[in-house]
């Protein structure tokens, strides 16, 4: 069973930045997969960043050239930095890992960010 503990949000004035974490009970090295997923309410989970495998991370267009996903292995943690945040980036934030082999989803009870003035 793996553990995912998001922090970092908070609410942040447009322009801002925030930057979440997520620590995991187990090596980072156990993931295949690894990312941040947001919700906005009325809308379903979408994608925002995700690191698969030794590959480059990849974005949602929304986000791309204003959000950086991370990791720490030493730290068991991955990190999502977000710059020039916008209103429509209000959501809950998630973190997801997927583990090699069996391919088994985890997820993070979410932490809401707010960007408003």
């Amino acid at each position: 069973q793996v553990q995912l503990v998001e922090s970092g949000g908070g609410l942040v004035q447009p322009g801002g930045s925030l930057r979440l974490s997520c620590a995991a009970s187990g090596s980072i090295f156990s993931f295949n997969a690894m990312g941040w997923y947001r919700q906005q309410p009325g809308n379903e989970r979408e994608l925002v960043a995700q690191i698969i495998g030794a590959g480059r991370p990849n974005y949602a267009d929304s986000v791309k050239g204003r959000f950086t996903i991370s990791g720490d292995n030493a730290k068991n943690t991955v990190y999502l930095q977000m710059n020039s945040l916008k209103p429509e980036d209000t959501a809950v934030y998630f973190c997801h890992v997927r583990t090699w082999g069996y391919g088994i989803d985890y997820w993070g009870k979410g932490t809401l960010v707010t960007v408003s003035s």
